[in-house]
């Protein structure tokens, strides 16, 4: 008995068969043409690399094909195989350069099929998943991601080894037509020679050495091809903050800077920005393996964030990047999550010292206190200026010093990292160093210098730290005597806020040590600071913690739970702890300075910070 819909006169039609017709959502093809698309380009592959089989039913039909068919179409089905398999990502994440390769390569990996290896279910379940592709083009209209060329180097390391791997297995798969026993090196010699179009020294009865042998050359002719489309393709290089866009943050800074202490470090240079139809408020960001990421909470007027949130939206989806925001705080992240239906996790906490109640005194500061006075016995002094009041020959000579005592090869940090020391539009800013009297000009190239605290403007009366950088040969306790200088300093500086670092997951470290906590959270703060091996976790927040802060709890702000291990990894490299990068000996030799430091006026020293 079939159960008909509401309001349908005619009672033909059954609610199963209404839900089948309906199924898939086209917001759900996407991923399921992609992984369609997977599976289809193993079969293709394995279609030209295997023997085909001559008991088909339909094997007959297809004898009347031209005879020199066969070895063309396994060389077609093993390239439109392997390019389906590397166009399935872009499908899933909507590509429309993906959606049109994929649109001519499945009607071709169809008829190869059939000519080859004679299966007609291959055949039409490739040209079904082409009708399905067809019918839903619509969902297919992201833009292309930014790239460079170097993505033909990768291509051509990456895609010629599978193609030595798989012509190992081609010239393999044949055991019965081979002539004599090859050697292994005999096989290797034999690919690498088929791949460029020459014969090898491997031998096969009947006409199987030249289906290998087109196999093979399919596969070096299609490398070669990826490669030079790759190298040759115009470039859509990663946006960059404009110097107008930098002034248009700068002035809305400048009325609602002190919201929000991650505000300033808006301003690297190697962020986008979009801004709210009103102009009034702007969300920066920077794209990373696919994930579109934000950083602190939208700039400008609260009421015009939705305006900026929704154009950051717009343009996630344009390009089908995975949306995300790092180290929003509370008033942003109920706001992204109200306009925009993500979810918000907290992250940690950032520690925020208010000047007025910071004191040495009191037996909670007495290891602060006395690493303090043991140094400046040692003959240190400290001094806290604005970047305005700093000769240009001593900042140049800070610049310098902050670039060498990094102690890794590219600068860190994202979120919470301006990037850069000194520019000349960051005058504003403060710099806090530690200088040992005693010491000679000529026994370092930095003079006295010997430890550097840089901080950028939160309002009209905040700082946030930026970085910490000091001598390995000075004493130990140098970012302690910096930071209570400056907290001492601040009043005359005009400032009556302080941001230290951030501690991420700060609330399980904190209660997994207290008396009553449950398994669960002790097993959580074990694996934490077992990864504090690597990762700066509870060092940052015991550091913090010495200097008595208030928690402002900070959250990451993703689309689903399934985007979370991805955005992990973007946010990682954003930060700079994880770098996916070619190696050193083929890295190109800079030829311009570090994308978000922009060459000074003057001629001064542009290094990074």
């Amino acid at each position: 008995m079939s159960v008909t819909l509401d309001g349908d006169k005619s009672g033909s039609v059954p609610v199963r068969a209404r839900t089948f017709a309906r199924v898939p959502r086209p917001k759900s093809v996407p991923a399921l043409v992609g992984t369609a698309c997977t599976t289809v380009g193993l079969i293709d592959v394995a279609a030209g690399v295997f023997p085909r089989f001559r008991h088909s039913r339909v094997h007959t039909l297809a004898e009347v094909l031209p005879g020199a068919l066969g070895p063309f179409a396994a060389a077609l089905s093993l390239s439109a195989g392997v390019l389906l398999l590397l166009l399935a990502h872009g499908l899933k994440r909507h590509k429309r350069r993906a959606w049109r390769a994929a649109v001519v390569l499945l009607p071709a990996g169809a008829l190869a099929q059939f000519s080859y290896r004679h299966s007609v279910l291959g055949t039409l379940v490739s040209l079904a998943l082409c009708c399905l592709l067809v019918r839903h083009r619509r969902e297919f209209a992201a833009l292309p991601d930014p790239r460079s060329r170097w993505r033909a180097l990768a291509n051509f390391v990456l895609l010629g080894a599978g193609s030595l791997g798989l012509g190992l297995l081609i010239v393999s798969a044949h055991p019965r037509r081979l002539v004599g026993s090859p050697s292994i090196a005999d096989r290797l010699q034999h690919v690498l020679y088929g791949l460029v179009g020459f014969e090898g020294p491997v031998d096969y009865s009947g006409d199987t050495s030249w289906t290998v042998g087109c196999s093979l050359g399919a596969l070096g002719l299609l490398t070669a091809v990826t490669t030079v489309y790759l190298a040759f393709r115009p470039e859509h290089p990663a946006a960059r903050l404009t110097e107008d866009d930098e002034a248009r943050l700068r002035a809305l800074l400048e009325r609602h800077g002190g919201r929000d202490s991650l505000g300033h470090f808006a301003l690297r240079r190697d962020k986008a920005v979009v801004f709210s139809p009103s102009g009034k408020a702007a969300v920066c960001y920077r794209v990373v393996s696919g994930v579109m990421l934000a950083s602190g909470d939208p700039i400008g007027d609260v009421e015009a964030w939705p305006g900026a949130i929704e154009r950051f939206m717009d343009e996630a989806r344009a390009h089908s990047w995975a949306p995300a925001v790092m180290g929003c705080g509370e008033t942003g992240g109920e706001v992204w999550t109200r306009e925009t239906g993500l979810t918000a996790l907290e992250l940690g906490d950032e520690a925020v010292v208010d000047v007025a109640d910071f004191s040495l005194a009191g037996r909670a500061m007495r290891n602060v206190r006395q690493m303090v006075k043991r140094i400046e016995r040692g003959g240190y002094e400290t001094r806290v200026r604005r970047v305005a009041d700093i000769g240009e020959t001593e900042l140049a000579r800070i610049r310098r010093a902050a670039a060498d005592w990094r102690g890794t090869d590219t600068e860190r940090g994202f979120s919470m990292a301006l990037g850069r020391i000194g520019d000349s539009a960051d005058r504003d800013c403060f710099v806090a160093t530690a200088h040992k009297a005693d010491e000679q000009s000529a026994d370092s190239p930095y003079g006295d210098l010997k430890a550097v605290l840089h901080f950028v403007p939160w309002g009209t009366d905040g700082m946030s730290l930026d970085l910490m950088r000091r001598d390995r040969s000075a004493d130990p306790g140098m970012n302690e005597l910096l930071i209570v200088a400056s907290l001492q300093a601040a009043p005359r500086l005009g400032v009556s806020r302080v941001s230290l670092n951030f501690a991420m997951f700060r609330s399980a470290l904190a209660r997994g040590e207290k008396l009553g906590a449950g398994p669960v959270l002790r097993v959580w703060r074990g694996l934490l600071i077992f990864l504090s091996r690597w990762f700066q976790i509870e060092s940052l927040y015991k550091f913090n913690a010495k200097f008595r802060p208030r928690w402002e709890p900070r959250f990451v702000v993703y689309r689903t739970a399934r985007d979370l291990p991805r955005i992990s990894l973007a946010a990682m490299q954003a930060e700079g702890f994880v770098r996916l990068a070619l190696p050193r000996p083929l890295r190109p030799a800079p030829r311009r300075p570090c994308a978000h430091v922009r060459p000074p006026a003057g001629g001064q020293d542009a290094r990074p910070a």
